[in-house]
Protein backbone atom coordinates (compact mmCIF):
# COMPACT_ATOMS: atom_id res chain seq x y z
CA UNK A 1 0.00 0.00 0.00
CA UNK A 2 1.38 3.63 -1.09
CA UNK A 3 -0.25 6.07 1.24
CA UNK A 4 0.42 10.05 0.92
CA UNK A 5 -0.64 12.24 4.26
CA UNK A 6 -1.10 16.12 2.86
CA UNK A 7 -0.57 18.08 6.41
CA UNK A 8 1.56 14.63 7.96
CA UNK A 9 2.96 17.33 10.80
CA UNK A 10 -0.40 17.05 13.15
CA UNK A 11 -0.32 14.91 16.05
CA UNK A 12 -2.55 12.52 15.12
CA UNK A 13 -1.51 12.60 11.47
CA UNK A 14 2.39 11.90 12.02
CA UNK A 15 1.65 9.25 14.66
CA UNK A 16 -0.79 7.53 11.65
CA UNK A 17 1.76 7.90 9.29
CA UNK A 18 4.59 6.62 11.52
CA UNK A 19 1.83 3.53 12.32
CA UNK A 20 1.02 2.93 8.92
CA UNK A 21 5.46 2.89 8.25
CA UNK A 22 5.55 -0.04 10.68
CA UNK A 23 2.79 -2.13 9.40
CA UNK A 24 4.91 -2.22 6.10
CA UNK A 25 3.06 0.80 4.04
CA UNK A 26 4.80 3.02 1.82
CA UNK A 27 4.06 6.07 3.18
CA UNK A 28 5.02 10.11 2.14
CA UNK A 29 3.94 13.06 3.08
CA UNK A 30 4.09 16.88 3.28
CA UNK A 31 3.08 20.35 5.60
CA UNK A 32 4.29 23.99 5.10
CA UNK A 33 5.10 24.00 8.61
CA UNK A 34 5.95 20.90 11.44
CA UNK A 35 6.93 21.27 14.94
CA UNK A 36 8.71 19.41 17.38
CA UNK A 37 8.10 16.67 18.52
CA UNK A 38 6.21 15.89 15.36
CA UNK A 39 10.21 16.91 13.42
CA UNK A 40 11.97 14.48 15.34
CA UNK A 41 9.98 11.59 15.29
CA UNK A 42 9.05 11.87 11.34
CA UNK A 43 13.00 12.58 10.99
CA UNK A 44 13.54 9.29 12.76
CA UNK A 45 11.51 6.92 10.81
CA UNK A 46 12.59 8.79 7.41
CA UNK A 47 8.88 10.23 6.94
CA UNK A 48 9.94 14.13 7.37
CA UNK A 49 9.36 15.99 3.78
CA UNK A 50 12.31 16.67 2.19
CA UNK A 51 11.51 20.48 2.11
CA UNK A 52 7.84 21.97 3.47
CA UNK A 53 5.32 22.83 1.75
CA UNK A 54 2.81 21.55 -1.34
CA UNK A 55 3.97 20.47 -4.19
CA UNK A 56 1.64 18.96 -6.95
CA UNK A 57 4.30 16.50 -8.20
CA UNK A 58 3.91 14.67 -4.62
CA UNK A 59 0.84 13.32 -6.09
CA UNK A 60 0.84 10.74 -8.34
CA UNK A 61 -1.79 7.71 -10.34
CA UNK A 62 -0.15 5.00 -8.28
CA UNK A 63 -0.80 6.26 -4.91
CA UNK A 64 -3.66 3.84 -2.90
CA UNK A 65 -4.78 6.41 -0.36
CA UNK A 66 -4.40 10.60 0.50
CA UNK A 67 -5.31 10.82 4.02
CA UNK A 68 -5.98 14.48 4.54
CA UNK A 69 -5.26 16.07 7.49
CA UNK A 70 -7.49 19.24 8.68
CA UNK A 71 -4.42 22.24 8.96
CA UNK A 72 -4.77 21.65 5.03
CA UNK A 73 -6.93 24.16 3.13
CA UNK A 74 -9.88 23.07 0.77
CA UNK A 75 -7.98 24.74 -2.40
CA UNK A 76 -4.57 22.82 -1.26
CA UNK A 77 -3.01 22.04 -4.38
CA UNK A 78 -2.46 18.42 -3.77
CA UNK A 79 -5.67 17.65 -2.69
CA UNK A 80 -6.89 19.50 -5.75
CA UNK A 81 -4.28 17.09 -7.50
CA UNK A 82 -6.03 14.15 -5.79
CA UNK A 83 -9.34 14.83 -6.73
CA UNK A 84 -8.74 15.52 -10.12
CA UNK A 85 -6.61 12.15 -10.76
CA UNK A 86 -9.54 10.31 -9.31
CA UNK A 87 -7.72 8.90 -5.68
CA UNK A 88 -9.51 7.91 -3.05
CA UNK A 89 -8.97 10.60 -0.37
CA UNK A 90 -9.37 9.72 3.60
CA UNK A 91 -9.68 11.57 6.85
CA UNK A 92 -7.91 10.10 8.95
CA UNK A 93 -10.50 8.77 11.38
CA UNK A 94 -12.25 7.58 8.10
CA UNK A 95 -8.86 5.53 7.25
CA UNK A 96 -8.77 4.12 11.14
CA UNK A 97 -12.15 3.01 10.69
CA UNK A 98 -10.84 1.34 7.24
CA UNK A 99 -8.23 -0.22 9.07
CA UNK A 100 -10.14 -1.65 11.98
CA UNK A 101 -13.47 -2.44 10.63
CA UNK A 102 -13.07 -6.05 11.81
CA UNK A 103 -12.13 -5.36 15.24
CA UNK A 104 -14.22 -4.22 18.06
CA UNK A 105 -13.78 -1.01 18.34
CA UNK A 106 -14.06 0.68 21.62
CA UNK A 107 -14.60 4.66 21.64
CA UNK A 108 -14.34 7.05 23.66
CA UNK A 109 -15.87 9.99 23.57
CA UNK A 110 -17.29 13.08 25.57
CA UNK A 111 -16.12 16.76 26.10
CA UNK A 112 -14.04 15.99 28.74
CA UNK A 113 -12.05 12.90 30.18
CA UNK A 114 -11.54 11.44 26.61
CA UNK A 115 -7.80 11.16 26.87
CA UNK A 116 -7.73 9.81 30.43
CA UNK A 117 -10.07 7.47 30.27
CA UNK A 118 -7.90 6.26 27.22
CA UNK A 119 -5.01 6.18 28.84
CA UNK A 120 -6.65 3.77 32.00
CA UNK A 121 -7.83 1.78 29.63
CA UNK A 122 -4.53 1.01 27.42
CA UNK A 123 -2.53 1.16 31.01
CA UNK A 124 -4.80 -1.87 31.63
CA UNK A 125 -4.77 -3.35 28.67
CA UNK A 126 -0.46 -3.40 28.63
CA UNK A 127 -0.86 -4.35 32.16
CA UNK A 128 -1.97 -7.84 31.55
CA UNK A 129 0.05 -7.72 27.96
CA UNK A 130 -3.17 -8.20 25.95
CA UNK A 131 -2.91 -7.45 21.70
CA UNK A 132 -4.70 -4.40 21.00
CA UNK A 133 -4.46 -1.43 18.77
CA UNK A 134 -4.99 1.97 19.62
CA UNK A 135 -5.46 5.74 18.95
CA UNK A 136 -4.88 8.19 21.45
CA UNK A 137 -4.38 11.80 22.17
CA UNK A 138 -1.81 12.37 24.08
CA UNK A 139 1.69 10.70 25.16
CA UNK A 140 2.16 8.26 26.95
CA UNK A 141 4.68 6.31 28.95
CA UNK A 142 5.18 2.97 28.06
CA UNK A 143 3.82 3.53 24.46
CA UNK A 144 5.94 4.67 21.67
CA UNK A 145 3.64 5.91 19.46
CA UNK A 146 0.07 7.71 19.59
CA UNK A 147 -1.53 5.55 17.01
CA UNK A 148 -0.84 1.69 16.57
CA UNK A 149 -2.51 -0.25 13.66
CA UNK A 150 -1.46 -3.86 13.49
CA UNK A 151 -3.30 -6.99 11.48
CA UNK A 152 -3.65 -9.20 14.24
CA UNK A 153 -5.00 -7.27 17.00
CA UNK A 154 -8.99 -8.25 18.15
CA UNK A 155 -9.47 -4.93 19.34
CA UNK A 156 -8.65 -1.31 18.92
CA UNK A 157 -8.96 1.59 21.52
CA UNK A 158 -10.11 4.70 20.14
CA UNK A 159 -10.13 8.39 21.43
CA UNK A 160 -13.35 9.67 19.71
CA UNK A 161 -12.80 13.47 19.45
CA UNK A 162 -16.26 15.66 18.41
CA UNK A 163 -13.89 17.92 15.51
CA UNK A 164 -14.73 17.80 12.53
CA UNK A 165 -12.54 14.85 9.98
CA UNK A 166 -11.02 17.09 7.61
CA UNK A 167 -11.75 20.20 5.15
CA UNK A 168 -13.88 18.53 2.86
CA UNK A 169 -15.47 16.28 5.56
CA UNK A 170 -17.62 17.97 8.12
CA UNK A 171 -18.71 15.38 10.12
CA UNK A 172 -17.32 14.81 13.60
CA UNK A 173 -14.64 12.63 14.14
CA UNK A 174 -15.86 10.28 16.34
CA UNK A 175 -19.22 9.42 14.08
CA UNK A 176 -16.82 7.61 11.54
CA UNK A 177 -15.64 4.91 13.91
CA UNK A 178 -18.69 3.07 14.36
CA UNK A 179 -17.75 1.90 17.79
CA UNK A 180 -18.96 -1.28 19.58
CA UNK A 181 -18.34 -0.04 22.81
CA UNK A 182 -18.55 3.30 23.32
CA UNK A 183 -17.98 5.71 26.38
CA UNK A 184 -19.49 9.40 27.14
CA UNK A 185 -17.85 10.91 29.94
CA UNK A 186 -20.31 14.27 29.43
CA UNK A 187 -21.73 17.39 27.39
CA UNK A 188 -20.00 20.96 27.81
CA UNK A 189 -20.06 23.65 25.24
CA UNK A 190 -17.15 23.22 23.18
CA UNK A 191 -15.74 24.30 19.47
CA UNK A 192 -17.94 27.35 19.17
CA UNK A 193 -16.23 27.73 15.68
CA UNK A 194 -18.50 25.22 14.11
CA UNK A 195 -20.93 24.00 16.50
CA UNK A 196 -22.28 27.83 16.86
CA UNK A 197 -25.16 26.55 19.46
CA UNK A 198 -25.39 24.61 22.51
CA UNK A 199 -28.11 22.51 21.48
CA UNK A 200 -26.07 22.14 18.02
CA UNK A 201 -23.36 20.70 20.03
CA UNK A 202 -25.29 18.49 21.77
CA UNK A 203 -27.19 16.88 18.71
CA UNK A 204 -23.84 15.89 17.74
CA UNK A 205 -23.62 13.52 20.53
CA UNK A 206 -27.51 12.10 19.99
CA UNK A 207 -26.07 11.17 16.32
CA UNK A 208 -22.78 9.64 17.78
CA UNK A 209 -25.75 7.28 19.40
CA UNK A 210 -26.61 6.41 16.09
CA UNK A 211 -23.63 5.70 15.15
CA UNK A 212 -22.93 3.03 17.32
CA UNK A 213 -23.27 -0.94 15.52
CA UNK A 214 -26.90 -2.24 16.23
CA UNK A 215 -26.46 -4.24 19.46
CA UNK A 216 -23.83 -2.23 20.68
CA UNK A 217 -23.00 -0.52 24.45
CA UNK A 218 -22.84 2.74 25.50
CA UNK A 219 -21.13 3.36 29.02
CA UNK A 220 -22.41 6.66 30.25
CA UNK A 221 -21.97 9.16 32.97
CA UNK A 222 -25.50 9.25 34.63
CA UNK A 223 -24.68 12.51 36.75
CA UNK A 224 -24.23 14.80 33.16
CA UNK A 225 -28.01 15.80 33.43
CA UNK A 226 -27.87 16.70 29.47
CA UNK A 227 -25.61 13.60 28.36
CA UNK A 228 -28.24 11.58 30.46
CA UNK A 229 -31.33 13.39 28.79
CA UNK A 230 -29.32 12.70 25.25
CA UNK A 231 -28.89 8.61 25.90
CA UNK A 232 -32.28 7.87 27.65
CA UNK A 233 -33.77 9.94 24.67
CA UNK A 234 -32.06 7.82 21.81
CA UNK A 235 -33.89 4.85 19.81
CA UNK A 236 -31.05 3.58 18.65
CA UNK A 237 -30.67 0.05 19.03
CA UNK A 238 -27.76 -0.09 21.71
CA UNK A 239 -27.34 -1.40 25.20
CA UNK A 240 -27.37 1.93 28.07
CA UNK A 241 -25.07 1.22 30.78
CA UNK A 242 -24.62 4.18 33.26
CA UNK A 243 -21.60 5.13 35.91
CA UNK A 244 -21.33 7.29 38.77
CA UNK A 245 -18.41 7.81 40.75
CA UNK A 246 -16.80 5.26 42.63
CA UNK A 247 -16.77 4.55 46.53
CA UNK A 248 -14.00 6.19 48.03
CA UNK A 249 -11.94 7.97 50.32
CA UNK A 250 -8.94 10.32 50.96
CA UNK A 251 -6.81 10.26 53.78
CA UNK A 252 -3.28 11.99 53.96
CA UNK A 253 -3.57 13.09 50.42
CA UNK A 254 -3.81 10.18 49.04
CA UNK A 255 -7.02 8.64 47.41
CA UNK A 256 -8.03 5.30 47.67
CA UNK A 257 -10.84 2.82 46.27
CA UNK A 258 -12.85 1.24 48.81
CA UNK A 259 -14.34 -1.56 49.84
CA UNK A 260 -10.72 -2.72 49.00
CA UNK A 261 -8.98 0.30 50.05
CA UNK A 262 -6.63 -0.18 46.52
CA UNK A 263 -4.58 2.91 47.29
CA UNK A 264 -4.45 5.17 43.62
CA UNK A 265 -1.74 7.70 42.32
CA UNK A 266 -4.40 9.82 40.66
CA UNK A 267 -7.00 11.77 42.58
CA UNK A 268 -10.21 13.70 42.10
CA UNK A 269 -13.88 13.19 41.65
CA UNK A 270 -13.06 13.67 37.65
CA UNK A 271 -10.35 11.02 37.50
CA UNK A 272 -12.26 8.93 39.69
CA UNK A 273 -15.44 9.24 37.25
CA UNK A 274 -13.03 8.41 34.29
CA UNK A 275 -11.21 5.47 35.77
CA UNK A 276 -14.89 4.18 36.47
CA UNK A 277 -15.70 4.41 32.67
CA UNK A 278 -12.41 2.79 32.21
CA UNK A 279 -13.40 0.18 34.34
CA UNK A 280 -16.72 -0.89 32.85
CA UNK A 281 -15.31 -1.09 29.13
CA UNK A 282 -11.89 -2.76 30.10
CA UNK A 283 -15.09 -5.58 32.11
CA UNK A 284 -16.49 -6.01 28.54
CA UNK A 285 -13.15 -6.85 27.26
CA UNK A 286 -12.93 -9.38 29.93
CA UNK A 287 -10.94 -7.41 32.76
CA UNK A 288 -12.67 -8.17 36.11
CA UNK A 289 -13.03 -5.24 38.45
CA UNK A 290 -10.47 -6.81 40.78
CA UNK A 291 -7.39 -7.03 37.59
CA UNK A 292 -8.81 -3.78 37.14
CA UNK A 293 -8.02 -2.38 40.27
CA UNK A 294 -4.92 -4.13 40.59
CA UNK A 295 -4.08 -2.73 37.64
CA UNK A 296 -5.08 0.98 38.28
CA UNK A 297 -3.37 1.00 40.83
CA UNK A 298 0.03 1.70 39.15
CA UNK A 299 -1.60 4.51 36.52
CA UNK A 300 0.30 7.26 36.91
CA UNK A 301 -2.21 10.03 35.09
CA UNK A 302 -2.14 11.02 31.23
CA UNK A 303 0.43 13.54 29.85
CA UNK A 304 -0.31 16.95 31.12
CA UNK A 305 -3.54 15.84 32.91
CA UNK A 306 -2.77 17.04 36.95
CA UNK A 307 0.81 15.80 35.70
CA UNK A 308 3.03 16.51 38.92
CA UNK A 309 5.83 18.83 37.98
CA UNK A 310 7.35 19.72 41.54
CA UNK A 311 6.42 18.67 45.08
CA UNK A 312 8.88 20.24 47.69
CA UNK A 313 8.06 21.13 51.77
CA UNK A 314 4.46 21.60 51.37
CA UNK A 315 4.17 22.94 47.76
CA UNK A 316 2.77 21.16 45.18
CA UNK A 317 2.98 22.22 41.57
CA UNK A 318 0.63 21.12 39.13
CA UNK A 319 0.27 21.26 35.18
CA UNK A 320 -2.96 20.62 33.70
CA UNK A 321 -4.76 20.46 30.08
CA UNK A 322 -8.18 21.89 31.36
CA UNK A 323 -9.10 24.93 29.44
CA UNK A 324 -12.90 24.87 28.94
CA UNK A 325 -15.23 25.89 31.73
CA UNK A 326 -16.40 22.10 32.82
CA UNK A 327 -12.45 21.06 32.96
CA UNK A 328 -11.25 24.36 34.90
CA UNK A 329 -13.79 23.79 37.55
CA UNK A 330 -13.35 19.81 37.79
CA UNK A 331 -9.47 20.89 38.18
CA UNK A 332 -9.67 22.97 40.45
CA UNK A 333 -12.39 21.14 42.87
CA UNK A 334 -9.54 18.20 42.50
CA UNK A 335 -6.75 19.87 44.04
CA UNK A 336 -8.63 21.42 47.02
CA UNK A 337 -10.21 18.36 48.02
CA UNK A 338 -7.03 16.92 47.94
CA UNK A 339 -5.01 19.18 49.84
CA UNK A 340 -7.77 20.93 51.87
CA UNK A 341 -5.24 22.79 54.00
CA UNK A 342 -3.56 24.24 51.42
CA UNK A 343 -4.06 27.56 49.87
CA UNK A 344 -4.24 27.48 45.91
CA UNK A 345 -3.05 29.11 43.42
CA UNK A 346 -5.01 28.57 40.11
CA UNK A 347 -3.39 30.54 36.80
CA UNK A 348 -5.43 29.79 33.16
CA UNK A 349 -4.23 30.11 29.86
CA UNK A 350 -6.96 31.67 27.82
CA UNK A 351 -5.81 30.85 23.94
CA UNK A 352 -8.08 28.39 22.03
CA UNK A 353 -11.26 30.28 19.63
CA UNK A 354 -13.91 29.59 21.99
CA UNK A 355 -12.14 30.73 24.95
CA UNK A 356 -11.21 34.71 23.30
CA UNK A 357 -14.55 34.99 22.34
CA UNK A 358 -16.67 37.19 23.84
CA UNK A 359 -19.90 35.35 23.32
CA UNK A 360 -18.66 32.68 24.93
CA UNK A 361 -17.08 33.54 27.53
CA UNK A 362 -19.08 34.23 29.89
CA UNK A 363 -19.79 30.53 30.19
CA UNK A 364 -16.68 30.62 32.48
CA UNK A 365 -18.58 32.42 35.07
CA UNK A 366 -17.84 31.41 38.76
CA UNK A 367 -15.06 28.70 36.96
CA UNK A 368 -12.55 29.61 39.38
CA UNK A 369 -14.03 30.46 42.60
CA UNK A 370 -13.11 28.10 44.57
CA UNK A 371 -9.61 28.90 44.06
CA UNK A 372 -8.07 31.31 46.46
CA UNK A 373 -5.86 32.91 44.13
CA UNK A 374 -7.02 33.17 40.91
CA UNK A 375 -4.93 34.40 37.54
CA UNK A 376 -5.68 34.67 34.17
CA UNK A 377 -3.73 34.84 31.63
CA UNK A 378 -3.61 35.82 27.85
CA UNK A 379 -0.62 36.58 24.96
CA UNK A 380 -1.50 39.48 23.55
CA UNK A 381 -0.21 37.79 20.33
CA UNK A 382 -2.90 35.35 20.53
CA UNK A 383 -5.38 37.89 19.50
CA UNK A 384 -3.27 39.03 16.71
CA UNK A 385 -2.96 35.35 15.19
CA UNK A 386 -6.57 34.58 15.44
CA UNK A 387 -7.20 38.19 14.48
CA UNK A 388 -9.57 38.46 17.31
CA UNK A 389 -9.91 42.15 19.21
CA UNK A 390 -8.22 41.65 22.69
CA UNK A 391 -10.13 41.36 26.21
CA UNK A 392 -9.82 43.69 28.85
CA UNK A 393 -9.06 43.11 32.25
CA UNK A 394 -12.75 43.94 32.96
CA UNK A 395 -14.38 41.76 30.56
CA UNK A 396 -12.40 38.89 32.00
CA UNK A 397 -13.22 39.52 35.80
CA UNK A 398 -17.15 40.20 34.46
CA UNK A 399 -17.15 36.82 32.41
CA UNK A 400 -15.86 34.96 35.57
CA UNK A 401 -18.17 36.76 38.16
CA UNK A 402 -14.74 37.55 40.16
CA UNK A 403 -13.02 40.77 40.65
CA UNK A 404 -10.54 39.92 42.64
CA UNK A 405 -9.01 37.65 39.45
CA UNK A 406 -5.92 38.45 38.49
CA UNK A 407 -5.35 39.01 34.24
CA UNK A 408 -1.67 39.35 33.08
CA UNK A 409 -1.58 39.54 29.12
CA UNK A 410 2.53 39.89 28.97
CA UNK A 411 4.74 36.47 29.67
CA UNK A 412 7.53 38.37 31.81
CA UNK A 413 5.17 39.89 34.07
CA UNK A 414 3.26 36.63 35.00
CA UNK A 415 6.30 34.54 35.09
CA UNK A 416 7.90 37.62 37.46
CA UNK A 417 4.64 37.37 39.66
CA UNK A 418 4.64 33.85 40.24
CA UNK A 419 8.77 33.85 40.99
CA UNK A 420 7.96 36.37 43.35
CA UNK A 421 4.95 35.00 45.49
CA UNK A 422 5.51 32.96 48.36
CA UNK A 423 4.02 29.68 47.82
CA UNK A 424 4.67 27.75 51.60
CA UNK A 425 1.76 25.46 52.19
CA UNK A 426 0.17 27.12 49.02
CA UNK A 427 -0.18 24.68 45.77
CA UNK A 428 0.16 25.86 42.23
CA UNK A 429 -2.16 25.08 39.62
CA UNK A 430 -0.96 25.76 35.73
CA UNK A 431 -3.76 25.26 33.36
CA UNK A 432 -3.77 25.31 29.71
CA UNK A 433 -4.44 23.50 26.15
CA UNK A 434 -1.92 26.03 25.07
CA UNK A 435 2.29 26.65 26.03
CA UNK A 436 2.55 29.84 27.82
CA UNK A 437 4.46 31.06 25.08
CA UNK A 438 7.11 28.58 25.57
CA UNK A 439 7.62 29.73 29.41
CA UNK A 440 9.73 26.80 31.02
CA UNK A 441 7.13 25.24 33.19
CA UNK A 442 9.48 22.61 34.70
CA UNK A 443 12.31 25.32 35.37
CA UNK A 444 9.56 28.02 37.00
CA UNK A 445 7.75 25.11 39.81
CA UNK A 446 11.65 24.26 40.76
CA UNK A 447 12.76 27.60 41.37
CA UNK A 448 9.19 29.18 42.93
CA UNK A 449 9.67 29.94 46.74
CA UNK A 450 8.05 27.42 48.91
Amino acid sequence: MRVHFIAIGGAAMHNLAIALYKKGFLVTGSDDVIFEPSNSRLAKYGLLPMEMGWHEENITADIDAVILGMHARIDNPELLKAQALGLKIYSYPEYIYEQSKNKTRVVIGGSHGKTTITSMILHVLNYYQKDFDYLVGAQLAGFDTMVKITDSAPVIIIEGDEYLASPIDRRPKFHLYKANIAILSGIAWDHINVFPTFENYVEQFANFLTTIEPKGKVIYCETDEVLKQTVEASAADIVKIPYQIPLHEVKSGITYLLPEHTPLKVFGDHNLMNLNAARMACKELGISETEFDAAISTFTGAAKRLELLNAVNHTNVYKDFAHSPSKLKATIQAVKAQFPDRQLVAMIELHTFSSLNKNFLKEYKDAMKDADVAIVYIDDKTFLIKRMEPLTEDEIQTAFNDKSIMFFNDPVKVETYLRNFDFRNKNLLLMSSGNYAGMDLPKLAAEIKS
